[in-house]
């Protein structure tokens, strides 16, 4: 941020007023707000859970840097990004100390079951070695009736003793399986949160790939569909951040809805999204026709002013797996695909 300051002072020290200082200006700035962007989604990477709260923050400031902009914005925007980036890594550093302290919880609960159980062992042993001492004791009686005395006194410890075990070790076992119960919903939330991305609902980057890695060990066929939403950018710039989430979440639910439900729907990164299908060959291309017309159109969203109708139209890239592959690799071709086809469109319209 500093550095982007000294180079908007020279620049306008150099030669006032002269307007072709301020096309490299606005390359600087752009670069820096794409770098911003790239900030978010490492971030969401991090710690999905507070993925959100990063987001929101460090856009707010980022409307400041959008051309025309101002040292006096750029003082504020350069203190606010400081102060998310700040707080955010306080709230996460915060939230994995908790997830740490449930692990450590549970240890404990373990611990302290293992040592009871341990107690209850040395308090069953000695009860069991009085008993055998008042049996013992009985061989040396003459009278019968002292000892038929003795043996019922001996058989209602003995019985009041495997009753105790039993009412203490059904505790133990109810308290432990409840504790368990407790750690185990915490886990299985975290690990929801962990798998579907916060904004959309639909499946994290992380969770699908580890999808794909779950076919490639048991070899079975499959291709990836990668989606990007094209020049997403000057959406946002046109209409503002909150718009754009907007899209995104429509965006999710239209592919959602167009996918079966054996497909795997997840969002690949700020506009891209991606499919895990079980189809392959030339049965594909059908498929991604029939979802380009369904996710391709116009979406009514509220805007700033009142709702407004904004147009979409997306780069699709297909790859199949191969044997051999592993999960960068059928991606990077899903991608040069996708890359293959905008460059085919932008040749068309130029």
């Amino acid at each position: 941020m500093i550095s982007l300051k000294q180079y908007l002072d020279g620049t306008s020290s150099r030669v006032p007023g002269n307007t072709t200082d301020r096309s490299p200006c606005t390359e600087v700035v752009e670069a820096y707000l794409a770098t911003l962007t790239q900030m978010c989604e490492s971030g969401s990477n991090i710690c999905r859970a507070r993925e959100q709260q990063l987001k929101r923050g460090i856009m707010h400031f980022a409307e400041m840097l959008r051309p025309p902009t101002s040292e006096p914005l750029l003082r504020v925007a350069e203190m606010g990004i400081r102060e998310v980036l700040q707080k955010w890594s306080k709230d996460v550093e915060s939230y994995y100390d908790e997830k740490a302290a449930d692990v450590r919880d549970m240890l404990l609960v373990v611990s302290r079951t293992v040592e009871s159980l341990g107690n209850k062992d040395d308090r069953i042993a000695q009860s069991i070695d009085c008993i055998t001492k008042q049996l013992t004791s009985i061989a040396g009686l003459e009278d019968v009736s002292r000892i038929r005395v003795s043996l019922e006194a001996s058989a209602r410890d003995l019985k009041g003793a495997v009753e105790k075990i039993h009412a203490e070790g059904r505790a133990l076992i109810d308290h432990l399986r409840a504790e368990v119960s407790t750690y185990q919903t915490r886990l299985e939330s975290a690990e929801r949160i962990s798998s579907r991305d916060a904004l959309t609902g639909i499946g994290s980057r992380h969770w699908v790939e580890g999808r794909i890695q779950e076919r490639i060990h048991s070899e079975a066929l499959f291709s990836i569909v990668l989606i990007d939403i094209d020049e997403f950018h000057r959406v946002v710039e046109a209409h503002g951040n909150l718009v754009g989430d907007l899209l995104l979440k429509e965006f999710a639910r239209e592919l959602r809805s167009a996918c079966r439900f054996t497909d795997v729907v997840g969002r690949w990164g700020n506009d891209e999204f991606m499919l895990l299908l079980d189809d392959v060959g030339e049965e594909i291309k059908p498929k991604v026709e029939r979802l380009r017309a369904t996710i391709c159109r116009k979406y009514h969203v509220p805007g700033r002013s009142g709702y407004v109708n904004v147009p979409l139209k997306a780069s699709i890239g297909v790859a199949s797996y191969q044997d051999g592959d592993d999960v960068h690799a059928v991606l990077e071709r899903a991608d040069l695909d996708m890359c293959r086809e905008r460059a085919r469109e932008l040749d068309k319209s130029a």
